[in-house]
């Protein structure tokens, strides 16, 4: 046993931390023993490892005085000396000494089987935390999730479009028909603005139904608590905070609590700087976009290409990160992330549907309020002029033309286009709702068809349901490697009006990066205020102006480079 300063026995030290960090910290022992206020009540040791570590509510507690600074300066130019020797920063050496001792420890005086101490949870973590698996891994079960999402969603979508775009569409011009309003502005209203708008939103239902299943799925499983103690190795090494992941994986499904689960992070830098990225991971109101330009021109590789467009956020996210850490935000290295891992359980089917309901009632509350919204001011600005006949000729129509060239370097210059991003601005399911109002409402109506009666069409709904049930069990088989029960003689699901419109409109090359500008420009408008109350007016317009610049140039590098290569 030995004495501290006040005479009291205490054990000997420990944790042995590396002679040059021994070293440091005797050095600040040294001058810390010179401040008699501090070492009365804290053992000079413990407050000289606290110094090392940068933890400001030990600095705090130091009176103002030379010597304060004077121990402080000695502190920093350690932690600096050690981070720059052992490549890591200080946090990281003490975690892993006091680990291996703690390890050593429990090793020699627990006693019990091998099999006692190695859990089924521990057998599972030694393989997907896998130093060199853990990421793949990861990346290979997002593959999976988005696989499923569009494979698996798509013959709802198309029952779906059918329903909206065939019963529910006759029954109002029926009802429309007995009120005499019959080929009134109200029927175009209803019809070609709210219907055509809302409907073209609502399609996607399905698909954002089975991502939310499939990610409760891997949350209730326990499986991404340890997605985020992988990628966190990840991100501390490009310079990113650890915690960051999580916001960051929250932006999956909306940026705007995103934005505010930056609060988590105690750093008023690595707040912003995640805040900053949060935009860059699709959320959930991006995917009916990805999912039409899918279905349209890469039907064979529907979910490849979504789960492209997420790497691909993901990736500017990682650029940008290290980019700003070395630049604004290089004064110091992040902090420690430290979480508990959960035991894995089997999801409750409770659990899940109250997930999946609570996240798409969301995206339902946005369709019968914004988007509605916005697509009765979109019809309004297609019939303005009264008696408009080209879209074109709108007020609407000449808006989009005039921002039109600025999109024409990166391949889709034209006004429909160009309209289409900037309702995005309110909301990004909007871009789909406004599209199927411009290439899809204003249409020539097609040849009617014999006239149907209420009841037969509920069968037709009800059938279309219950062919699409099968389908989609069909589908979820197929997935599997070397199973097909989709057969290739079946019949094909005809393209939607809006789908056949886009191949007319886009080529290819144009809808990737279409979708890439979807990704990368300015949020919602919901986002953007979620960041103006979060960080600020400027970091608000820095973060818009540089997405919008960003999402400019690549979609322009993509375009430009497939023409040069061909592709265009």
């Amino acid at each position: 046993m030995a004495t501290d300063i006040r005479g009291a026995a205490r054990p000997v030290d420990l944790v042995d931390y590396g002679s040059d960090v021994e070293q440091e910290i005797a050095r600040l022992q040294a001058a810390i023993e010179e401040m008699p206020t501090l070492t009365s009540r804290y053992p000079s040791r413990w407050l000289a490892v606290k110094l090392l570590e940068g933890d400001p509510e030990i600095v705090s507690r130091f009176d103002v005085t030379p010597a304060r600074d004077s121990v402080l300066d000695q502190a920093r130019r350690s932690a600096a000396l050690l981070q720059e020797a052992h490549g890591t920063d200080i946090d990281a050496m003490v975690a892993d000494r006091r680990y291996s001792f703690i390890h050593a420890l429990t090793k020699d005086v627990v006693t019990g089987s091998s099999e006692d101490r190695l859990t089924l949870s521990d057998r599972i973590d030694g393989v997907v935390t896998n130093r060199v698996l853990g990421i793949p891994i990861f990346l290979a079960a997002m593959w999976f999730v988005f696989q499923m999402t569009v494979e698996v969603s798509a013959s709802y979508v198309d029952w779906l479009d059918g329903v909206i775009g065939g019963p529910i569409t006759r029954w109002a011009a029926a009802i429309l028909d007995l009120l005499s309003l019959s080929g009134t502005w109200i029927e175009s209203l209803i019809v070609e603005g709210i219907i055509a708008g809302v409907g073209g939103v609502l399609v996607f239902v399905p698909v954002l139904l089975f991502l939310y299943l499939f990610l409760a799925l891997l949350e209730d499983s326990g499986y991404m608590a340890r997605a985020a103690f992988v990628m966190d190795r990840l991100m501390h090494a490009l310079g990113l905070h650890g915690k960051s992941f999580l916001p960051l994986l929250i932006g999956f499904g909306c940026n705007v609590p995103a934005i505010y689960a930056t609060r988590v992070l105690e750093s008023e830098e690595d707040r912003k700087l995640t805040g900053f990225l949060v935009p860059m991971m699709s959320c959930g109101a991006r995917l009916p976009v990805y999912a039409l330009f899918a279905a349209a021109f890469f039907p064979e590789d529907a979910g490849r290409f979504v789960f492209a467009m997420y790497v691909i956020g993901i990736f500017f996210a990682i650029v940008t990160g290290v980019v700003l850490k070395r630049t604004l935000f290089a004064s110091k290295p992040p902090a420690l992330f430290v979480m508990e891992l959960p035991p894995y359980r089997l999801p409750t089917l409770k659990g899940v549907l109250i997930q999946m309901w609570e996240r798409t009632s969301a995206f339902l509350r946005k369709a019968t309020t914004i988007i509605m919204a916005v697509s009765i001011v979109l019809w309004a600005l297609l019939n303005i002029p009264s008696g408009v006949e080209n879209p074109r000729d709108s007020l609407f129509g000449q808006i989009s033309a005039t921002i039109a060239p600025v999109l024409a370097p990166a391949g889709f210059g034209e006004w429909e286009a160009a309209g289409s991003l900037v309702t995005g601005f309110v909301a990004k399911e909007v871009v789909v709702g406004t599209m199927s109002q411009i290439y899809v409402g204003a249409a020539e109506e097609e040849e009617a068809g014999e006239p149907t009666t209420f009841f037969e069409d509920l069968g037709e709904i009800a059938g279309g349901f219950w062919n699409a049930t099968v389908d989609t069990v069909k589908a979820t088989v197929s997935v599997l490697p070397g199973i097909d029960l989709m057969g290739e003689g079946e019949a094909e699901e005809e393209d939607s009006a809006l789908v056949e419109a886009l191949q007319a409109a886009f080529t290819p090359l144009q809808a990737v990066a279409f979708c890439v500008f979807v990704l990368l420009y300015v949020p919602c408008m919901v986002a953007v205020a979620a960041m103006r109350h979060e960080y600020g007016s400027r970091w608000m317009l820095f973060n818009a102006a540089y997405l919008t610049v960003l999402g400019w140039v690549v979609a322009t590098i993509i375009y430009q480079g497939g023409r040069l290569l061909g592709m265009g």
